[in-house]
């Protein structure tokens, strides 16, 4: 009796039909299929979770599109969850779909999740960073390593591809897989012969290793023997399972009902929910956490869906994506490389070409020699970006549906493939936008990153860059006890993280996200516990911290319309205790924290800047207050030298300080009285920094003489503690600029006029702003920054802010 008469027989007297499987393998699929289609079984059993059973009939939704996976979560603690993928080249999904097709019922027989979970949640810790018990069983059957049961100390763990690869000589399991069961043709043998094959194979390895390491694989085993022979008493013996080819030996072996029960008893329970969700080729292609572990889920789609010819249509599809990417690939060059993957594998002795004779084909003849458009194609067509996508009527939380449905309203379609999306806040489309994606990740739900606009850099612009990963569903579904919809879930969620958060600049920061995602009513509370904090925070230092970023806050509550009266009360009464402690706080400072100092320095300052005249409780305007503590900062002693030089920076810059003072103060620093490593101090933090110093130098012959006459007489012993601080500084300087000074040390002193307007030698300052000079640069200044005439007085704000 051939092998396919005994699997046949298995169907009409002899047992169930057992057709182990692959797990994501397209030859285990269309082999399952062939072998459904012979032996028209009354049921069909998978390796899969009971609770999904309800969610079966929806595979045959013509919304549904694979890969896509089972999402099983505890209930009240929706982080805990496990994913069941599935793919189009998936025997299980195969097996669904032809069940559905043919009007057959269909049944999950493996252990339960509401065990799976629990199980995870007492006894394997790795379970808590998402790792998923399907992976484990694909590790089971495909030898992948995969998260799985953690196995005892004396316990070994086997890769039973691999056992059997080296076993017929092959040092690659995929390649001994791709020549045994994918190369094989549909003429070669029935369609149920490898099935006793991998039957008697695994019957082999089990007898030699046990369970291979996987000793949870008992309890499971016994559990789906429960459920064959419940079937078999309904159905009789026109069942048909599929399962992964490493449990057929144990559930065909012969057990007592009272033995696999008591492997049962005790089992702990969690309450779970389950639903369908998108998945994708890339996370297939993972073999930690929640991916599959295959390599190569786009060759093994294509190898499944390719009706005939598959090298010749896979060269195809190569030649288009590199075409499509500008280089040159023509018809000869895909009748080339097919003729070498066909001698390539005559020379390896494979049946076939498989995925390593195509890919160096295609190294070879469409990429020259480069690995560089080869890892294109990886990428690409290899791995692949496909998203797969699930009806609407899948169940889901309400926070899920809520999400769905804006997401349709503004045209946000999730996709595998990362892009990039410019926002125009002054729109309301772009504004709605911008704000769903700020409250996703208020949620923790990182659908959208912000990143650097290559265009303009204004308030009413936004940049992101958008990919969705399944394990967002996770988040999503997590996110659900915070409330129904996004709007309510991202309040309630900014409300309890205000009153977790640690420091004062946390709070600051989470108000201005909820500024950022237009949150109202979570703001109020958010702001309370701000000015609390405020209120007893001594530390200048997080106080310099948070102004900033509440000065952010109100000018994005400017740009998104938002009241923002009471953030601006806080900033006001915050930049005034900043006022007050930053003088003390800046005594007697060592070098690290003087240049730490020094930064909060340069940020209260910009922060002020914005804050613009407001009244700072009673004190008269922040400005006016700023300047005066920039004044007291220059002139103490106990100060550190880089901060009295920013100080002194910072006022001459704002025309608070004459050019004549200045050089007066730069003088006195620079005086033999004064240490040198104080004085270079000095330098770096009125010149350093980035600031800009270095154009300062270039224009003013006076202050770069004084720095000149000063270095110059540096006492020798001195010179080599100040050179570092000094060539950090001026290496900060752009390449021009630095060549500009060099030629005005090598000129000397006097060998250019310093005279405003002259037209010879490198001109000055003038006495005032001329204003009709600084009109004239106003349409490059658009053009630069991309400003049409409708954005003219952003302009021309933007001049009167930095003239």
């Amino acid at each position: 009796m051939t092998g396919g008469e005994r699997a046949v027989g298995r169907v009409t007297g002899a047992g169930p039909l057992l057709l182990g499987v692959r797990h994501h393998g397209p030859g285990s699929a269309r082999a399952v299929r062939a072998a459904l289609d012979e032996a028209r079984p009354r049921v069909v059993l998978i390796e899969g979770p009971p609770e999904a059973d309800a969610l079966m009939p929806l595979a045959a939704d013509e919304e549904m599109r694979p890969p896509v996976a089972l999402l099983a979560h505890a209930v009240d603690e929706p982080g805990r969850s496990a994913f069941w993928p599935l793919a189009e080249f998936s025997p299980e999904w195969v097996a669904i779909r032809w069940a559905l097709e043919h009007d057959v019922p269909a049944r999950f027989i493996d252990l339960p999740a509401t065990h799976t979970l629990a199980w995870g949640t007492q006894e394997d810790e790795a379970g808590a960073e998402g790792e998923s018990p399907l992976d484990a069983e694909t590790a089971d059957s495909e030898g992948d390593s995969g998260s799985g049961p953690c196995p005892g100390p004396a316990d070994l763990r086997i890769d039973p591809l691999g056992v059997l690869a080296e076993t017929a000589g092959y040092d690659d399991p995929e390649r001994w897989w791709e020549d045994v069961v994918e190369h094989r043709g549909s003429g070669e043998g029935d369609a149920l012969a490898p099935f006793t094959v991998l039957e008697e194979a695994m019957q082999a390895l089990r007898e030699t290793y046990g369970s291979g390491g996987h000793d949870r694989d008992l309890v499971r085993e016994a559990y789906m023997r429960i459920q064959v022979r419940a079937a078999q008493r309904e159905f009789e013996d026109g069942v048909a399972v599929v399962c992964g080819a490493w449990h057929v030996p144990a559930l065909r072996r012969k057990t007592t009902v009272a033995a696999d029960k008591a492997l049962l008893k005790g089992l702990p329970k969690v309450k779970t929910d389950m639903t369908w969700v998108p998945w994708t080729h890339r996370r297939l292609s993972r073999i930690s956490g929640y991916g599959a572990g295959i390599d190569s889920p786009g060759w093994y789609g294509h190898l499944f869906s390719a009706p005939d010819r598959p090298v010749e249509r896979w060269m195809t599809k190569v030649a288009g994506l590199l075409r499509a990417e500008d280089r040159l690939v023509s018809s000869a060059h895909v009748i080339e490389a097919v003729r070498l993957a066909e001698t390539l594998a005559a020379m390896r002795g494979r049946p076939l070409p498989g995925l390593s004779e195509t890919t160096d084909a295609v190294r070879a003849v469409m990429c020259e020699g480069s690995d560089v458009p080869l890892a294109l194609v990886r990428d690409r067509l290899i791995v692949g970006d496909v998203l797969g996508e699930v009806p609407a009527t899948a169940p889901a939380v309400p926070l899920q549906r809520d999400l769905a449905r804006l997401q349709r309203r503004l045209r946000l379609k999730p996709e595998a493939l990362e892009r990039e999306l410019e926002l125009d806040l002054r729109k309301e489309t772009d504004a709605a936008r911008s704000r769903l994606l700020h409250r996703l990740r208020l949620l923790g739900i990182a659908w959208g990153e912000p990143s650097a606009s290559r265009g303009s850099t204004g308030t009413f612009r936004e940049t992101w860059r958008l990919r969705w990963e399944p394990e967002l569903s996770v988040r999503v579904a997590e996110a659900g006890v915070w409330g129904t919809t996004v709007l309510s879930a991202a309040t309630a969620k900014a409300e309890a993280d205000a009153v977790a958060a640690q420091g004062l600049a946390d709070v600051t920061a989470l108000a201005e996200r909820c500024l950022l995602a237009e949150l109202p009513d979570a703001l109020p509370a958010v702001m309370r516990i701000l000015a609390d904090r405020a209120a007893l925070d001594s530390d200048v230092g997080q106080l310099a911290r948070a102004l900033p970023a509440l000065v952010r806050s109100l000018r994005y509550g400017d740009v998104r319309g938002t009241d923002t009266g009471a953030l601006g009360e806080v900033a006001a009464g915050l930049a005034e205790r900043v006022f007050v402690g930053l003088p003390p706080a800046c005594a007697a400072l060592d070098a690290d924290g003087a240049e730490e100092m020094r930064r909060h320095v340069d940020a209260v300052h910009g922060a002020v800047g914005l804050l613009g005249d407001a009244p700072a409780a009673g004190q008269g305007h922040l400005r006016v207050r700023w300047q005066s503590v920039l004044r007291v900062l220059c002139g103490r002693d106990t100060v550190p030298g880089v901060i009295r030089g920013r100080a002194v920076r910072l006022l001459l810059d704002d025309g608070e300080l004459a050019q004549d003072e200045a050089a007066r103060l730069m003088g006195l620093v620079l005086s033999p009285g004064t240490p040198p490593a104080d004085a270079a101090a000095w330098i770096e933090g009125f010149v350093g920094g980035g600031s800009g110093g270095g154009m300062l130098l270039v224009h003013d012959e006076r202050l770069l003489g004084l720095v000149d006459a000063w270095l110059t007489g540096v006492p020798a012993e001195a010179f080599t503690d100040v050179l570092p601080l000094l060539r950090r500084t001026f290496s900060a300087y752009e390449p021009g600029v630095r060549r500009t000074l060099g030629e005005l040390v090598r000129r000397g002193p006097g060998a250019g006029s310093s005279a405003a307007g002259t037209g010879s030698g490198i001109p000055g300052f003038a006495a005032e702003l001329d204003t009709v000079r600084a009109d004239a640069v106003l349409p490059v200044v658009r053009l630069l920054l991309g400003l049409d005439e409708e954005e003219e007085h952003i302009g021309n704000d933007l001049v009167g802010a930095t003239g």
